[in-house]
């Protein structure tokens, strides 16, 4: 049985991300996407302390005002985001080792080329060498 996995998109969202990673390029952005029944309807810029152009990591306090925030407006955090300014919208092997929840689509926007694009995956790690690696259709909804 093939599982499909899907997540909508508002196309406002999907501009903001684009627009977040560009502005702090060539740092990784990253962010939370909050929504529910697979569909986002808010975004969550965040801070990438590392300040790197090759891996990220959320500021804490402001991960779990993220998470709080979520929460008080009945929303799961159902998107994890990040981008590779020089790579393609793939899981890099940073990401997949880093890699430690299963719930949300990983959404990765890639600056690589002249206009960002995006692709998205769920993962599923059962040990430490099975990791099973699914892309996301994201459908892009108009606002």
């Amino acid at each position: 049985m093939i599982n499909e996995y899907k997540l909508v998109i508002p196309k406002s969202i999907k501009e903001q991300l684009f627009e977040h990673a560009l502005s702090i390029n060539p740092i990784e952005s990253c962010g939370y996407l909050g929504g529910k029944d697979g569909e986002v309807t808010v975004f969550y810029p965040m801070t990438n302390v590392d300040n790197s152009p090759e891996h990220f990591s959320f500021d804490p306090k402001e991960q779990f005002a993220t998470v709080k925030s979520a929460r008080n407006e009945g929303l799961s955090l159902i998107g994890v985001y990040h981008s590779h300014p020089e790579t393609p919208a793939r899981l890099s092997d940073e990401d997949l080792k880093l890699f430690n929840d299963p719930d949300p689509v990983y959404i990765i926007v890639s600056l690589k080329n002249e206009k960002p694009d995006m692709a998205g995956f769920k993962i599923f790690k059962e040990d430490e060498n099975t990791i099973e690696v699914h892309k996301v259709n994201l459908i892009e909804r108009g606002d």
